[in-house]
């Protein structure tokens, strides 16, 4: 089993105690998530987890959440700085009741080999993938998209973790990037609609209504094959930055390189791949096109 402290955020979101609403009204709080992010709020059944976009008007990745649904309240973890969400949030709900807490509690993440059993063992409970359970005061939740397989948040303090099985930042950050999960800031940034990272079927909802950014989401999925789309790559000595070129014309980017080397994300025209997959970057850089993401 390995595990690494998550960096980023927690913030808890609520609404109005004791409210009672006409039958079928979300309340404000659950109304307020589900007009600002991508995923289907109002559908989360309580005790349950989903991945989560906010965008912009123009359909580009902002923020990215993921929320978990514990009995009248929902925890957002995010890689954000949690104050300046909550300024932002409390500027967007306007005139409604809802409330924003940052929760000061460790986070790790734990997977591989041996995880099940650690939680089996230490909490007593099993666990289905997306399922969320709070424990006298510690929250356990079975994440199966953080890395893209079976590990688990647990957001708690004192937890009997050996100090042998942390892994480091930059290993958990290889791990990423060879696995082609895109980032905020990295792949998810201004310029590529998360449907060309292949995001639509981890984040995004094309049934639940209205929110920011989903006529732009919209327009991009229904024109059809996307012409670009995130790719991994093998090659040594790629910056993050550089263009790839071919014939003098720039047909990528890189976006993500691996702090061990020989491995990048970035984006790259699909047409471009049918009659080649090695490349040159605007550096002189030689890599080769080991995956495309799936397709959404």
């Amino acid at each position: 089993m390995k595990w690494i402290r998550i960096e980023g955020s927690t913030i808890k979101v609520y609404g109005k105690q004791g409210k009672l609403l006409p039958k079928g009204m979300a309340e404000e709080h659950t109304a307020f998530l589900h007009n600002l992010l991508t995923n289907d709020i109002k559908g989360m059944k309580e005790n349950t987890l989903t991945y989560n976009l906010w965008l912009k008007q123009n359909g580009f990745p902002i923020g990215e959440f993921y929320v978990y649904k514990i009995r009248d309240f929902y925890l957002l973890n995010t890689p954000l700085e949690g104050k300046t969400v909550v300024e932002e949030f409390s500027r967007l709900k306007l005139s409604m009741r809802v409330y924003f807490e940052l929760v000061n509690v460790e986070h790790v993440f734990i997977f591989g080999e041996g995880a099940r059993d650690f939680i089996k063992s230490h909490f007593g409970i099993e666990l289905e993938n997306w399922e969320v359970v709070e424990l006298e005061g510690t929250i356990v939740a079975s994440n199966p998209i953080r890395i893209r397989e079976e590990g688990y948040d647990i957001f708690g303090n004192g937890l009997p973790l050996k100090e042998e099985d942390e892994i480091s930042q930059d290993d958990f950050e290889d791990l990423r990037i060879k696995r082609l999960i895109p980032k905020l800031g990295k792949e998810l940034r201004e310029g590529f609609s998360p449907l060309e990272s292949c995001m639509l079927k981890h984040a995004i909802s094309l049934t639940k209504g209205c929110y920011v950014g989903q006529e732009a989401i919209a327009r991009v999925y229904y024109r059809g094959r996307l012409p670009r789309l995130l790719a991994l790559f093998e090659g040594e000595g790629i910056s993050e930055g550089e263009k790839i070129r071919l014939e003098d014309k720039d047909i990528g980017l890189i976006t993500s390189t691996s702090p061990k080397g020989g491995f990048a994300l970035g984006y790259i025209l699909r047409a471009k791949l049918e009659n080649q997959s090695v490349f040159k970057t605007d550096k002189g850089k030689t890599l080769k096109v080991v995956k495309l993401c799936e397709d959404p």
